[in-house]
C-alpha cells in the first residue's frame, strides 16, 4: 500500500525551498515497482510518466516538464527531486512509497527538472 501523503502533511526540504505540502491520501495510478512516477493532474491521476535511474534533465519528457504530482514507487530507497537540470535548483526528499498529490506553489510546479535516487 502506498504512504502518498495526505493534507496537512509536509515533507522537509533544503535548498532554496522549504516543504511541500501535498493533498488526500489516494493510490498512485499505474505507477510501476521501482519508478519515479509524474503525473499532469493532482493526486496521481491519469497514466504517469516513469524514469527508473538518476536523471540530470527530465525535462525532455513531458509529463516530468508539466508534472502536477510525483510519486516515488522505488525498490529500495528516497529519491531527490530538483527544480533545474544537473542536480541544481531547490529539492525535496520523497521517501519510498510516499508521493506529493499537488505541486501548485512550489517550485516543482510543471518543473521537475531532474532526480537522484538513494540519499
Amino acid at each position: 500500500m502506498k504512504k502518498l501523503l495526505a493534507g496537512g502533511l509536509t515533507l522537509a526540504a533544503t535548498g532554496l525551498f522549504i516543504g511541500v505540502a501535498a493533498v488526500a491520501p489516494a493510490e498512485a495510478s499505474a505507477c510501476p515497482s521501482g519508478a519515479l512516477c509524474a503525473y499532469l493532474s493532482k493526486d496521481y491521476a491519469g497514466d504517469p510518466g516513469t524514469v527508473y535511474d538518476n536523471n540530470t534533465n527530465l525535462l525532455q519528457y513531458s509529463k516530468f516538464n508539466n508534472a502536477v504530482s510525483v510519486s516515488n514507487s522505488g525498490t529500495k530507497c528516497t529519491v531527490r527531486i530538483y527544480s533545474g537540470t544537473g542536480y541544481t535548483g531547490s529539492h525535496v526528499d520523497i521517501p519510498r512509497g510516499y508521493g506529493i498529490g499537488n505541486l501548485s506553489g512550489t517550485p516543482f510546479y510543471k518543473n521537475v527538472a531532474s532526480n537522484y535516487w538513494c540519499l
